[in-house]
């Protein structure tokens, strides 16, 4: 078969392939907002590309969610919710700044049961690694992950990631936590900022910048001498 994908086309199907499982009405929010019917063109070409074998998808969910056609995940796996949750994060950014170096379930210690991110990216100009919990965790485990972080840290190792600055001292990420739970973790080495999504995230900070301005002392924009830009 004889066919020629349009640059948008191989834009969402790299997308897919990155977040793992992506739904309809995010596709239509990325790529067709433009449009005079969304909707209509977002699902034209997602049929296309299906009938075409270049996505996968599950009607599990409404709307559709894809998935790449290498996908190890089962069609009905609660997998599949995670990723979405690790989307909503990403397009929750993108209302203020669309993030950079992008990794999903990033794995920067390179070996099982070192610290594993769900997220990775530079957003307005610093660097995060996501922790998002769509489930309680006791705080046993969360102090456990927290550790993983904080020995990272010490192996000086995260200095020589690809995406760190060639021009300027490396950066340690900024934990954050997007969990609707608050838990008594805490860092003297790494910024830990726990919040219930990116926009509490970002009216925190719009705050703290606020008082900045004002004159007032800082409460929360640094600590242990990194830099978070989020203003």
């Amino acid at each position: 078969m004889s066919f020629r994908l349009s640059q948008r086309d191989k834009d969402i199907i790299a997308f897919i392939n990155q977040f793992r499982a992506v739904d309809r009405d995010s596709l239509v929010d990325l790529f067709f907002k433009q449009l005079k019917s969304p909707v209509n063109a977002c699902n034209s070409v997602m049929v296309r590309l299906y009938r075409l074998g270049l996505i996968e998808r599950t009607q599990q969910y409404s709307p559709t969610v894809y998935l790449p056609v290498d996908a190890k995940i089962k069609k009905n796996s609660q997998k599949i919710l995670h990723f979405l949750s690790i989307l909503d994060v990403y397009k929750q950014m993108c209302t203020y700044s669309v993030p950079k170096n992008v990794i999903v379930e990033d794995k920067p210690t390179e070996r099982k049961g070192g610290v594993e991110p769900d997220l990775f990216c530079i957003f307005k100009g610093s660097p995060f690694w996501f922790e998002i919990q769509r489930n309680q965790y006791s705080e046993q485990k969360m102090h456990a992950k927290i550790n993983l972080y904080e020995e990272f840290f010490f192996s000086d190792d995260w200095k020589s990631l690809h995406w760190q600055p060639e021009d300027r001292p490396a950066l340690f990420p900024s934990v954050i936590l997007i969990t609707p739970v608050r838990y008594a973790v805490s860092s003297d080495h790494i910024r830990i900022i726990q919040v219930a999504s990116i926009y509490e995230l970002m009216e925190k900070y719009k705050s703290v910048g606020k008082q900045q301005r004002d004159g007032k002392p800082k409460t929360s924009a640094s600590s242990g001498g990194i830099k978070i830009n989020l203003t």
